[in-house]
């Protein structure tokens, strides 16, 4: 528009000079028409940008919705996977259960009350693990004391077996632990190391805490195969049992002395015992 302003200029300006000929004239309207000429073609070029960019910009969208499409199927199809695979698990779930239901069913009975009784054992030697370790703490805490000079003294395996013993019978049940484990620990080979052993567990029985007295027994019968205190260990391990309600765990053990010391004295407790429980 400018460039048109231009020769209108210049015509206006020939006009009222009055000396305006043909020949300007006719420059002036090639100029013009020249310059319309431009016009039209910047007009054109600028429609045919437009055009093409409005094409461009739908071309896009277009392509955007596409990837939007794409988008929310994979989404689908993940959600649907997902959901088979819950399906999948809920089956198999199933089918766990079903495994453990069968596995309840009645077997070999010895069998699972042997594995019954290895994991209380288990649970009950964890529960002493930790009752030992305060116990470690006050007798660390004693032997940091002075001893007297009778205490520096070192007893005979069977004078300190000896007042243990007396100090079950008088009911003084923690000093004759001590005295037991002292004995356990100095001599671990003597040969009433089993009647040690079983004692601890008496003096556990004794104080009601049956589950120590459980595990404790349970070493005599597993520490000293063949000894005369194994037939006492386990018919007073099977009374521990009663006394904490697991009667299967105690016929278990009742039945497995009379098969394995069958002329023993215990071994007809046993029997009277598995009686009392059926």
């Amino acid at each position: 528009m400018k460039q048109l302003t231009m020769p209108l200029t210049a015509l206006a300006l020939f006009t009222l000079g009055g000396c305006v000929t043909n020949s300007d004239l006719d420059v002036v309207r090639r100029d013009l028409d020249e310059l319309k000429n431009r016009q039209f073609q910047v007009e054109k070029e600028v429609g045919g940008v437009r055009t093409e960019a409005t094409a461009r910009i739908e071309s896009s969208f277009k392509d955007l919705d596409t990837e939007r499409a794409g988008v929310r199927k994979g989404l689908a199809d993940l959600q649907a996977a997902m959901d088979g695979i819950k399906v999948d698990m809920q089956v198999l779930a199933g089918k766990v259960d079903d495994v453990g239901l069968a596995a309840k069913k009645p077997g070999d009975d010895l069998i699972l009350l042997r594995e019954d009784l290895e994991r209380r054992l288990t649970a009950f030697d964890q529960r002493l693990a930790k009752a030992e370790t305060g116990i470690e703490a006050l007798q660390k805490k004693v032997a940091e004391q002075a001893p007297s000079p009778k205490e520096t003294e070192k007893p005979t395996p069977e004078a300190l077996y000896q007042k243990g013993l007396d100090a079950y019978r008088a009911g003084n049940y923690g000093v004759a632990r001590e005295s037991f484990t002292r004995f356990l620990e100095q001599h671990p080979k003597h040969e009433l190391a089993a009647n040690a052993r079983y004692w601890t567990g008496e003096t556990y029985y004794s104080e009601k805490k049956f589950e120590q007295a459980i595990l404790e027994f349970q070493e005599v019968i597993k520490n000293y195969p063949g000894k005369e205190k194994v037939p006492a260990a386990m018919l007073k391990q099977a009374a521990a049992f009663s006394e904490i309600g697991d009667a299967k765990s105690a016929r278990f053990v009742l039945r497995k002395l009379a098969d394995d010391y069958p002329s023993s004295e215990e071994a007809k407790r046993a029997k009277d015992r598995l009686k009392e429980l059926k």
